[in-house]
């Protein structure tokens, strides 16, 4: 889905026709399946919502993720890509920290018996190392996020066919 609505916001002609009906696939099977998947979550894997239920203020964030959710078909509708586009981001961002909420601090559940369960303090690295990482992290973040900002800018805009294509 994130993809087609990336393809929509950069072709024109047949192949914008093409994107366009995959898009409206795309989301469907995507709604279904995000449908199916988070009612399995609520019905066969209860410790999931458990920081959920013990802290309602965290509700906050499925919420954001379904009105996002609800408002990529909307834009899409609306031929408004760019926006889809933010919103189908946002609802990733959103999954990835619905994620990290359910696992906190358990990252592997032990199904033998709580106790092999592995933390995140078990897993966590040496002071050192992460002081270490965080510098090379600090480094490389600005690079990747210039040559990223570089490959957008280069390429803004809808893709023009002229007889240099193929």
């Amino acid at each position: 889905m994130q993809g087609a609505i990336y393809l929509a916001m950069k072709t024109d002609g047949r192949l914008f026709a093409k994107v366009t009906i995959l898009l409206k696939r795309s989301i469907s099977v995507f709604i279904l399946l995000f449908g199916i998947m988070s009612a399995y979550a609520l019905i066969f894997l209860e410790h999931l919502s458990d920081d959920f239920q013990s802290n309602p203020t965290l509700f906050v964030v499925p919420l954001l993720a379904i009105v996002s959710i609800s408002l990529i078909p909307r834009l899409a509708q609306r031929r408004q890509y760019f926006y889809a586009f933010v919103a189908s981001s946002l609802s990733i961002c959103l999954f990835l920290l619905i994620v990290a909420i359910e696992l906190y601090p358990v990252i592997l559940l032990s199904t033998i018996d709580p106790a092999f369960s592995v933390t995140v303090y078990d897993a966590a690295s040496s002071t050192k190392t992460l002081k270490l990482m965080l510098s090379f992290a600090g480094v490389g973040m600005p690079l990747v996020g210039l040559y990223t900002f570089f490959v957008y800018s280069t390429f803004k805009g809808k893709v023009e066919l002229d007889e240099m294509s193929y």
